[in-house]
């Protein structure tokens, strides 16, 4: 157990026993007991981002990052535990975290809030507002309050380039969230 464990919550420790048990065994943890009601209760869209430690301590880069618009588990517990493993060891963008690595990782939870239909950028604030963009069968989302990301038309323009759909294309329907980040 690493040092920041101590500070860590239930979410993002049930996050780092999963990638430690996996990346180790390969094996996927079963939800323990002893965690928060709501997370056995509850069912929200989780994103689990992985950031590992760079040169310096203050570096953090992006390692991976793996979530859901909605719930598709029973659980928040489960939908923590799915999607860490995939972070860890599926995000197309990374290859797998090695065990030399998980003492160096920084882990966020963000579990996700209702989506609101908007009708323009005017309603989004890039730091308290997720984004959704769905044209067709193409959509993209960006979490809020990512660190190099700082206006709305950023943000919208990532979530935008991650679901295909270019910069100028119209008939974009556009939603927004709120997410409990948990670090």
């Amino acid at each position: 157990m690493t040092i920041q464990n101590n500070q860590e919550d239930a979410y993002v420790q049930l996050a780092r026993r999963t990638i430690e048990e996996y990346v180790q065994t390969g094996r996927q943890i079963k939800v323990p007991e002893n965690l928060p009601n709501e997370m056995y209760q509850d069912r929200a869209g989780v994103f689990v981002s992985i950031k590992i430690k760079g040169e310096s301590e203050s570096a953090l880069l992006l390692r991976g990052c793996i979530g859901t618009i909605q719930a598709v588990q029973p659980s928040i517990a489960q939908e923590i535990i799915h999607n860490a493993v995939s972070a860890a060891v599926k995000d197309p963008r990374f290859s797998p975290v090695t065990p030399g690595e998980l003492d160096r990782l920084v882990i966020s939870v963000d579990v996700l809030g209702g989506m609101e239909r908007i009708a323009s950028i005017k309603e989004l604030d890039v730091k308290r507002y997720g984004v959704v963009v769905t044209k067709g069968y193409r959509r993209g989302l960006l979490l809020p309050n990512l660190e190099g990301v700082d206006t709305v038309k950023e943000q919208v323009a990532i979530a935008k380039q991650k679901a295909g759909i270019g910069e100028t294309e119209e008939g974009v329907m556009l939603e927004r969230f709120e997410v409990v980040r948990h670090v």
